[in-house]
């Protein structure tokens, strides 16, 4: 009897009863994120002229997974100098920039397949590409090599008995831009 009871006591919630839907759109927005990093342990680059040989031929050094690229679609990575020269701060004397010669390629740890390098180009205040891909990648790296002129005498009498060394200096940067 207690059952029946019950029973017919939900019976009108089961009769009665109705499902109700609703809906929502869920849409996944992917913006562009592009990031470009200098290894931090590399900050500063020195291309120091020591010997007679390297003001004849001019010094190089290699700077290995120097930069380090995020990129969520196709991009160029370019450089420019701050400034059209590099000076030196106590006597106001300065260099050209463009003596100083850039050339990317392909990092050595965590590298990126396929992309295009530009050949060296000398440093200036505009702008110059010198890699780029048309797909993105994760934390890829590029090696940078720097380059400065050796034209025998052209830093000749550059150099300041009142500075060991004499330092001329600018700002590099680089910039990553989308395709």
């Amino acid at each position: 009897m207690k059952k029946l009871l019950l029973l017919l006591l939900l019976l009108p919630l089961v009769v009665f009863s109705q499902t109700s839907t609703s809906n929502v759109t869920l849409n996944v927005r992917l913006y562009p994120i592009q990031t470009i990093i200098v290894n931090p342990l590399q900050s500063t680059v020195n291309l120091d002229y020591t010997t007679a040989t390297n003001y004849n031929n001019g010094v190089t050094t290699l700077q290995p997974n120097h930069l380090s690229v995020y990129s969520t679609g196709g991009f160029v990575v370019s450089v420019k100098s701050q400034d059209a020269t590099l000076t030196n701060t106590i006597n106001s004397d300065f260099i050209n920039s463009s003596d100083i010669k850039i050339l990317a390629s392909e990092g050595s740890a965590n590298s990126l397949a396929g992309v295009s390098y530009s050949s060296e180009v000398s440093l200036s205040t505009t702008a110059q590409p010198i890699f780029s891909i048309a797909t993105g990648g994760v934390n890829k790296n590029f090696n940078i090599t720097y380059t400065a002129k050796g034209d025998l005498n052209t830093y000749i009498n550059k150099y300041y008995n009142s500075q060991n060394p004499t330092v001329y200096s600018t700002t590099v940067i680089y910039e990553i831009t989308p395709v």
